[in-house]
């Protein structure tokens, strides 16, 4: 398997085929073939699924923020924010609407589903992303740059909802029973203290490394890319310890890291180690969904839920991420393509693990099974189109440049 995903990459070259979706079917195949291996269903094992995908989001988020060649500034990041302040509340919200009425799931178990489905994925969306850092600070063009940079946060920015989720199962809908501390501390707290603990940890690695100080001791050409673990590892376990999201410290760390000095080599050797990390804990994942799905995890699902699940890929994220878009620096093209690619995830698993971990919920199989049924058409649906998509999407933006009279320099901040 280590030897596949070593070779998978290049051996499916600009096949439209994704590898998530390759060992997904090796590991539908693999334990339907061998009964004599354990039931992988996430419910059965519920400390190994929330650990095993909290770090495989971890090592995935520190990827995404390394990669970013885009300095942080309000106007260069504006696509950004709308998608995490406009596109993801209005996804939160219509997934909850037909959780509820469409599913017939309760309050809380509605708002947890809408909470583990709001993020777009950092693990599976790969094809759709920054793919290394880079010294040009423009080579990011705005679908991949959108795409990663939401990744990179609103995998953080869906534990709010999810802790609301878990309030309301304990005490009830009722907002006098839990809004308050819930705004004040899972809101304003944590988000608050994710940030500081990100800057802070990133600041604290970039002196280490890039400090004019040090660079006669040549600490940068000795270290390895396992740097970029005790980075992942400190920034989550600061901001964890401070009651705060250690999600976000790890993407804003990474992010802080690459801005300490944007042009040194020594970032490419961070990105390259944790990519493989990344690729490996990715296989072991998709692999066991495949084998849950084997041993039954679909077995009570139904043409409601399927209905639902295409409505939450095609219709409720493509429409949210349309009108949070609207009007913007993005051409219309590049805002259906950023619309459409809502991959969901890794991320997904690990909320419904944790919610279901630290709260009540009597639908949690059934939660289990139509989330698992999202990611499998969003590995599917957006493994298929992403390689065709983004080289149309390329090539129209080269076709657009020369028209227009650019050179090369200008293709990636050409909108179309």
């Amino acid at each position: 398997m280590t030897l596949a995903a070593a070779l998978l990459p290049r051996l499916l070259g600009k096949l439209p085929i994704s590898i998530p979706m390759v060992f997904l079917a090796a590991g539908i195949i693999v334990f339907a073939l061998i009964p004599d291996l354990p039931d992988p269903h996430p419910s059965d094992h519920p400390d190994i699924t929330l650990h095993l995908t909290e770090i495989c989001v971890l090592v995935s988020l520190m990827g995404a923020g390394l990669a970013i060649n885009r300095p942080l500034r309000w106007r260069t990041w504006s696509t950004t924010w709308r998608l995490l302040a406009i596109t993801m509340p209005l996804s939160i919200a219509a997934v909850a609407v037909l959780g509820w009425v469409g599913l017939g799931l309760g309050a809380a178990s509605a708002l947890l589903l809408a909470a583990a489905l709001a993020p777009t994925d950092p693990v599976l969306a790969t094809e759709v992303q920054v793919s290394e850092p880079v010294d040009d600070e423009n080579a990011d063009d705005e679908v991949r740059f959108a795409l990663t940079s939401e990744a990179g946060l609103n995998d953080g920015l869906a534990f709010p909802f999810t802790y609301a989720a878990i309030a309301i199962s304990m005490v009830g809908l009722a907002p006098s029973a839990w809004f308050t501390d819930w705004f004040l501390i899972d809101v304003l707290w944590r988000i608050t203290i994710g940030v500081i603990a990100g800057i802070g940890t990133g600041w604290l690695f970039g002196k280490l490394f890039f400090s004019t100080r040090l660079s006669g001791k040549k600490v940068v050409d000795q270290a390895e890319g396992f740097v970029a673990i005790a980075a992942i590892f400190l920034a989550y376990g600061i901001a964890e310890t401070a009651e705060g999201y250690g999600f976000i410290a790890v993407f804003v760390c990474a992010v802080t890291i690459r801005a300490s000095e944007r042009g040194h080599g020594y970032h490419q050797v961070l990105h390259k180690f944790v990519e493989q990390i990344e690729r490996l804990l990715t296989i072991a994942v998709v692999v066991l969904l495949g084998g849950a799905i084997a041993r039954g995890l679909f077995a009570d699902i139904g043409w409601i839920e399927i209905l639902v699940a295409l409505l939450i890929l095609l219709i409720i994220r493509p429409l949210a991420g349309w009108i949070g878009l609207t009007p913007g620096k993005t051409g219309p093209r590049e805002r259906t393509v950023i619309a459409f690619f809502g991959v969901r995830g890794v991320g997904s698993l690990f909320y419904i693990a944790y919610a279901t971990q630290n709260g009540y919920f009597p639908d949690g199989d059934r939660l289990w099974s139509i989330v698992g049924l999202v990611i499998v058409g969003s590995i599917i649906i957006h493994g298929l189109a992403a390689t065709p998509t983004m080289r149309l999407i390329d090539a129209t933006r080269h076709r657009v440049t020369r028209r227009r009279g650019g050179d090369h320099t200008d293709i990636a901040t050409t909108p179309v």
